[in-house]
């Protein structure tokens, strides 16, 4: 809840400020006509998003990034993530690990939906279990076995043992109910209305949210170009990209660059061939410059990744295991010692057509080149370059995974992960050690100690996201990924 109380406290200190001004001033200045003039003046019309019409606003429902992003404007979460990935209470006050398998979560009793209905402990386990269930949320939530009510908390098991799962709970709370027009409830800052036939957002007041923002229209625009488009031309206000394709080059309204968790890196054929042989593995990570990577192949629009958490993650500490830059001189030594003639040092990179990634490979290509490998690109359609990942035929691939925000590394590690492939489970320790660390049998040391010797896969960077906006809307654009809106009710048109 505390993002409802933003406005209102900002209120009170213009309020103070007001009369600490009229008492250092000796002058006649009317205190009532000082404060009238700093009240916000409101707005009905000229903000406006992008939604896809034709998919649901339910966000357990939704599949399309646009009502994706709104959900965080109409619903409110257990938790919210700052930008260090720390859990910060919002609908919950709190939590607790009973046991390394058992998270106790406990809801604040008091608050209600926009609709004025109590915010129940069945709609937050009813919320839950939907959202295991979702396309948004889904797959992130599949360390959750099962939810239950416990009086004014919620008792949630683990699948297995998760220090951090408490960092996945932030997705929306819905009333089990929808409201009279058929539209989700939340107790977000904006509620869903129908107006004159169109469906638009309207701040929910109730609670001190006091915007100058007090309607938002919603625009029907689904193809991505489109929406690349309307910004720029000011069609719609403000939109989030999440540069799946290279956006940033047709954007030329105001932008801003947003920290997501989307990895980028190599993926090794670590079961056959020359890359089986983990001191060659070692040396390819020694000859990349992940900094050339992040600048150039993603347009600066990246974090280089030098662990094998996401740089913001302080949770775990500031842990260098990569260089930034590339130490060919050690990587070409490494080669030297491991008794490769020059022709066995032949690679392949596989990549699909996305153009990030394309050039990421060219790159990398040369990187290799300087440190001693031969290198070839296999450039492949998205179909066969799946088909191929899948069946390990490739030296390395250039692979993105968007990693959950308890910075789970089972895509890599599980029998069934999405990033698992050509990783030599039965001859590597690094997976059950990952494992043991999670339920505290480990220490993260040991883990970044066998990750180094075994290298089952080089992390590469972090793609960044973009919020792009109207650069006639004033105020500071501080949304980041996850909460896109968090200070919109200092956004305005005034001139």
């Amino acid at each position: 809840m505390r993002k409802r109380y933003i406005a209102l406290f900002l209120a009170i200190a213009v309020v103070i400020s007001c009369f600490a001004g009229c008492s250092a001033n000796n002058s006649d200045t009317d205190v009532t006509t000082t404060i009238s003039t700093t009240a916000k003046e409101k707005d009905n019309s000229t903000f406006k998003l992008s939604y896809t019409q034709s998919d649901s606003l339910d966000p357990f429902k939704a599949k399309t990034q646009n009502n994706q992003v709104l959900a965080s404007l109409v619903f409110e979460s257990l938790f919210d993530l700052d930008e260090s990935y720390e859990p910060v209470t919002n609908i919950a006050t709190g939590y607790a690990f009973t046991n390394d398998k058992t998270l106790r979560v406990d809801i604040n009793p008091q608050l209600k939906f926009s609709d004025g209905s109590d915010l129940d402990i069945e709609d937050v386990v009813f919320s839950i279990n939907a959202a295991k269930k979702s396309p948004a949320y889904g797959s992130a939530l599949t360390c959750i076995n099962s939810v239950e009510a416990n009086g004014n908390s919620v008792i949630i098991n683990l699948k297995y043992a998760n220090p951090f799962a408490v960092n996945l709970l932030t997705f929306p709370i819905t009333s089990v109910k929808d409201d009279e027009n058929g539209f989700p409830v939340g107790n977000g800052r904006y509620y869903y209305a129908n107006q004159d036939g169109t469906v638009v957002l309207k701040a929910n007041t109730e609670n001190g949210f006091d915007p100058y923002l007090t309607t938002i229209t919603l625009v029907n625009i689904a193809a991505a170009d489109s929406i690349d488009n309307a910004v720029n031309i000011g069609n719609i206000s403000y939109a989030f990209r999440d540069m799946s394709a290279d956006t940033s080059k047709r954007l030329s309204c105001a932008k801003k660059p947003v920290a997501m968790n989307n990895l980028v890196f190599i993926g090794i054929n670590s079961i056959s061939g020359v890359t089986a042989d983990a001191q060659i593995r070692r040396a390819i990570s020694l000859a990349v410059d992940r900094t050339v990577l992040a600048e150039s192949a993603y347009a600066g629009y990246a974090s280089v990744a030098t662990s094998t958490f996401h740089p913001d993650f302080k949770t775990v500490g500031d842990i260098n295991l990569f260089s930034d830059t590339a130490d060919s001189s050690t990587a070409r030594q490494a080669l030297i010692q491991s008794g490769y003639t020059d022709k066995e040092l032949s690679l392949s990179i596989l990549v699909d057509t996305n153009e990030n990634k394309l050039s990421c490979a060219n790159l990398l290509k040369s990187q290799l080149e300087n440190a001693g490998f031969r290198v070839t690109i296999e450039k492949k359609s998205i179909k066969e370059y799946r088909r191929r990942v899948s069946n390990i035929e490739f030296d390395l691939y250039i692979g993105e995974i968007k990693l959950s925000d308890d910075m789970s590394l089972y895509p890599f590690f599980d029998s069934k992960g999405g990033a698992r492939y050509g990783i030599n489970d039965k001859e590597m320790t690094c997976d059950d050690i990952y494992k043991k660390y999670l339920s505290g049998d480990e220490e993260l040391g040991k883990f970044i100690l066998a990750f180094n010797d075994e290298m089952p896969y080089i992390p590469i960077l972090y793609k960044k996201g973009m919020i792009c906006y109207s650069k006639a809307l004033k105020g500071d654009m501080q949304g980041y990924y996850g909460n896109f809106f968090s200070n919109i009710d200092s956004w305005n048109f005034i001139s």
